[in-house]
């Protein structure tokens, strides 16, 4: 959510970009397909921007532009499929792929020179630049918005029909909704305390009861500090926070967290918190907590056994 916007390509550049691509498409055949995967039959499959996705056949050379999709790739067995990824795809293995820079302004030229015939991409708001530019160069483009926990298992199957993984794409959702059920059976009945997610401190920002870290914490047992915030990502008042005084900070830690904690506990207004001064922030790793995706169920157990760990598993 904090991330630039894709920077315009020239029209000549982006004319560059388009032979580059036909005079590669000779070669868009190339690669075997994974053990179990379907062979001819082509799929079309409604992505989250409206647009109909029809490939000749299962994919089987992908680039996911966010973390949250190239884990699900991977969880449904992809791995050998995937032929690029973003500087955010770090601990997942695949660090040996080339980069194609950011998922919202990727090199275009280092996704056309991989030859993916299927990029999953980010559903946004608004224009949709880079798709169009991939769309019109012939590369197919699933865009993908996943807010809630809903929207992540319908990636799940969108991801498994698109690449030919469709039982393994079944399989995986039985075992998130296992996991799930789970952590909400251990805390069934438990006190709820109320928790501020943290997404960033200035000005104050969390996660509105429509995301997935909302439903989350929920099922974890806890209850949001600001439960009436319709926007995704709202910005709250430090001061009503003070009023509210949350029984837990959530925070996730991608690096420097607990830098972080010691500076708010001395910065005027965040000071003020009984949940800080009393350590109760608790540091969650971002890569876990902050992606929709395959992970969801460690997620909400990482968030159980912080809110309750009494119900923690031994």
């Amino acid at each position: 959510m904090f991330s630039t916007w894709p920077r315009p390509t020239h029209p000549a550049r982006a004319a560059l970009l388009a032979t580059a691509w036909l005079a590669l498409g000779a070669c868009a055949g190339e690669g075997r397909p994974a053990a179990g995967e379907a062979q001819a039959d082509s799929v079309s499959v409604v992505d989250d921007g409206g647009r109909t996705v029809t490939l000749p056949r299962p994919a089987r050379r992908v680039i996911a532009l966010m973390p949250s999709a190239t884990e699900t790739l991977l969880a449904l067995g992809v791995r050998e499929g995937l032929v690029g990824r973003t500087d955010f795809d770090t601990g997942m293995g695949i660090d040996s792929l080339p980069s194609v820079g950011g998922g919202l302004d990727p090199s275009l030229e280092t996704i056309v020179s991989l030859r993916p015939d299927l990029v999953v991409s980010w559903e946004t708001s608004g224009p949709a630049p880079l798709g169009d530019r991939l769309r019109a160069m012939g590369i197919p483009v699933f865009a993908v918005k996943t807010e809630d926990t809903t929207d992540v298992f319908r990636t799940v199957a969108s991801l498994g029909r698109l690449t030919g993984r469709g039982a393994a794409a079944d399989s995986l959702a039985r075992a998130l909704r296992g996991e799930l059920e789970a952590v909400r059976r251990s805390v069934a009945g438990q006190p709820r305390p109320s928790v501020f997610y943290m997404a960033w401190y200035d000005p104050p920002t969390t996660a509105g009861r429509g995301t997935f870290i909302a439903q989350l914490i929920d099922l974890a047992g806890g209850r949001s500090l600001f439960p009436e915030a319709s926007a995704l990502w709202p910005n709250v008042s430090l001061e009503e926070m003070v009023r509210r005084q949350p029984d837990f900070i959530v925070i996730p830690d991608a690096e420097n967290g607990a830098a972080r904690v010691r500076e708010l506990r001395t910065t005027p207004g965040w000071r003020e918190l009984r949940a800080l001064r009393e350590g109760r922030a608790v540091l969650l790793p971002a890569e876990v907590v902050n992606r929709p995706g395959p992970r969801i169920g460690e997620a909400a157990r990482r968030l159980r056994d912080a809110l309750h760990p009494a119900a923690a598993a031994p």
